[in-house]
């Protein structure tokens, strides 16, 4: 490389000199300090745009440094580089003297118990379940909404996902029974009922 010549362009490999303009992605991966990616035109920015498929992206306008800058910014960050490798070690042995903590894993036996005074609609050989799990949400709304949409033109009521993750625990339900009847502890996609057509 010259001694005027700052960067090349990422894309057509042309020289980018010191002060000239040329052309950053506004994609903030892009223009990090270790990945660099500058481009001596808009042409070559939307080449690289096309190839990694930004979705939303546009060329941002830049002037390269002057020369001294430049160098006294590399010299900024070789001074730094020891400085982090240094502190490095004594982060390590911080963090290896520290109790690591581990996430409780919660584990459920489920056990046929005690027969209660209600009667189950239970039928012999079906697994117990148990009661008050939580009523989380099931469907992802984004999801349903854009098939409902696709498919009819109609729009979707928040209200419906509710509704439907009933229906999903139900179907989840009876696919945990059938489960349990073939004396599995797996729920395999010949356990789940289904649908009417």
């Amino acid at each position: 490389m010259s001694d005027d010549v700052w960067m090349r362009c990422s894309a057509c490999r042309r020289d980018l000199r010191f002060g000239a303009t040329y052309q950053e992605c506004s994609v903030s991966t892009c223009n990090r300090s270790r990945t660099r990616l500058v481009f001596c035109s808009v042409s070559c920015w939307d080449s690289h745009v096309a190839e990694l498929r930004h979705r939303e992206a546009w060329a941002v306008e830049a002037r390269a440094p002057s020369r001294t800058s430049w160098e006294a910014e590399r010299a900024a960050d070789a001074a730094a580089a020891p400085a982090a490798i240094a502190a490095t070690p004594s982060a390590a042995a911080a963090a290896a003297t520290r109790p690591v903590a581990v996430p409780e894993i919660r584990r459920q036996v489920v056990t046929a118990g005690p027969a209660s005074s209600a009667p189950a609609a239970v039928a012999p050989g079906d697994p117990a379940l148990v009661d008050g799990v939580e009523r989380d949400m099931l469907i992802v709304m984004s999801k349903l909404k854009k098939y409902i949409r696709d498919r009819s033109g109609m729009n979707c009521s928040d209200a419906v996902a509710d509704v439907l993750s009933d229906h999903v625990r139900a179907l989840c339900d009876d696919s945990i029974r059938a489960a349990g009847r073939d004396g599995r502890k797996t729920v395999l996609d010949r356990d789940v009922p289904r649908p009417r057509r």
